[in-house]
């Protein structure tokens, strides 16, 4: 067991946390009985952070700067304990053949758990792709592995066959024909990013899902950059999320190809509005939208640069700094990272609770640290976050057995390929919320946080 300080019951309080022989949470008390009692001191025990939206770019034709090899080891140091894995992959996984080739590659290689989206492509090949996948990705934007989008006509069809699986479907939710050329051919970085792909691209694309998309579809938005889009999906009662990038970065002139992202990030005003919104818990979900390129490709001129940034190691890091320096509330993080994601993919995991997977993190928050791309295990050798303050968890258990601890990573590379449980053809353990319950909804019940410092 672990003893400790944990967020139980909406406070912060002093608990021992009982783990099973199956790798679950079996009981939180002041006493309880057990073979092993680490006590953790002051550190903080939280539950595992679950990432909803990674590329680990497998299977990837020709030179290779991520696997799930690499990808879900980055996971484990960063304190995520499950990640979904996106599909634009070359080949994409847009057929059940791939995407258990896909499966069967990953046996035996992972540092934590993995999820396996489909693309979102044919309507006709939704029922077999729901038997295998853990959800869906709908591009709406050519993107890397996937070109060209669908047709507009041909949303609402995509779109009807998802919601009958009752699988999560991500969306990228820019619309093409609201894209400009930029001067220069997009030379003149960030700035011009953000005029290529304005606005109104990303808000279009959501006004339309929302027009199409049909009762009962578990709709998710990805990186949501605008703070007027996420207060739209929160009236509609839509599950969305951001990114650390969009969060914590913005727009500006001198930036080069390492900031280049798809949607673009934002101006000063926009960034620091969805700031906002995210430490009131108006953003349901926090993702990192891991997409590692190479230090020479992120070199090119700007507009010749792949878009992508890692973050799958540094997502929880970053904003567990902010907790400690009191501008992010930590029931708010831990809401958004952890207890979230693990409704809208239907984890039971994510929260304290008896019956629980016992994927738990041990945080010390006195022990901060610079960021530097050196000490990281990105391939891509790089972070836009360079020198940035983090708190990195000391110590990382997926169900009950150390993954991480002294900053080393010490599991065994067993991590499962996982599926919700209402997923077609999955058994649903009694300890995962209902359909409604586990929706990922506008986060209404997060606490407001303290004044914030950007």
């Amino acid at each position: 067991m672990l003893a400790g300080r944990a967020w139980v019951g909406g406070r912060l309080q002093t608990v021992e946390v009982g783990v099973g022989e199956d790798g679950t949470i079996t009981a939180l008390g002041k006493d309880l009985t057990g073979d092993r009692r680490h006590d953790v001191g002051q550190s903080v025990i939280l539950p595992s952070g679950l990432d909803v939206h990674a590329h680990f770019r497998e299977p990837t034709a020709g030179e290779r700067v991520e696997s799930v090899d690499t990808g879900t080891l980055q996971a484990a140091y960063g304190g995520i304990g499950a990640v979904v894995d996106m599909p634009n992959t070359d080949p994409p996984i847009t057929t059940v053949e791939r995407l258990e080739e896909k499966r069967r590659r990953a046996q035996g290689r992972l540092a934590v758990d993995l999820l396996l989206y489909a693309a979102l492509t044919v309507p006709e090949r939704v029922p077999a792709l729901a038997r295998v996948a853990a959800g869906f990705k709908l591009y709406l934007s050519p993107t890397t592995g996937i070109d060209p989008p669908p047709r507009p006509e041909r949303i609402r069809p995509l779109l009807s066959a998802a919601s009958v699986t009752q699988l999560p479907v991500a969306v990228h939710a820019e619309d093409p024909r609201r894209f400009r050329p930029t001067a220069g051919g997009g030379d003149d970085g960030t700035v011009a990013w953000n005029a290529a792909r304005p606005p109104e691209a990303e808000e279009a694309a959501v006004d339309g899902l929302l027009m199409d998309a049909p009762p009962g579809l578990r709709l998710h938005v990805a990186h949501v950059t605008l703070p007027a889009v996420a207060d739209r999906l929160r009236r509609a009662g839509q599950s969305f999320e951001a990114s650390p990038q969009h969060l914590l970065l913005s727009a500006g002139p001198g930036a080069d190809a390492r900031w280049k992202v798809n949607p673009p990030l934002r101006p000063p005003p926009a960034a620091s509005e969805l700031w906002q919104r995210f430490r009131s818990g108006r953003v349901p979900i926090v993702a990192s939208d891991h997409a590692p390129h190479s230090a020479e490709e992120k070199a090119r001129p700007f507009a010749a640069a792949p878009s992508g940034m890692p973050g799958v190691e540094t997502m929880l890091p970053l904003l567990l700094a902010r907790v400690r320096e009191s501008s992010l509330d930590l029931p708010v993080l831990v809401a958004a990272a952890a207890d979230r994601p693990a409704r809208l993919l239907g984890l039971p995991q994510g929260r304290l609770v008896p019956g629980h997977r016992a994927n738990l993190l041990v945080v010390d928050f006195r022990a901060v640290t610079q960021l530097r791309a050196a000490r990281l295990h990105a391939p891509c050798g790089w972070t836009a976050f360079d020198r940035w303050p983090a708190i990195f968890p000391a110590e990382h258990y997926l169900d009950g057995r150390a993954i991480v601890s002294g900053g080393e990573y010490v599991g065994a590379h067993d991590g499962r390929v996982v599926r919700p449980a209402f997923a077609p053809g999955a058994a649903r353990p009694a300890t995962v919320e209902g359909s409604e319950a586990s929706r990922a909804g506008p986060g209404d019940d997060a606490p407001p946080g303290a004044s914030a410092r950007r």
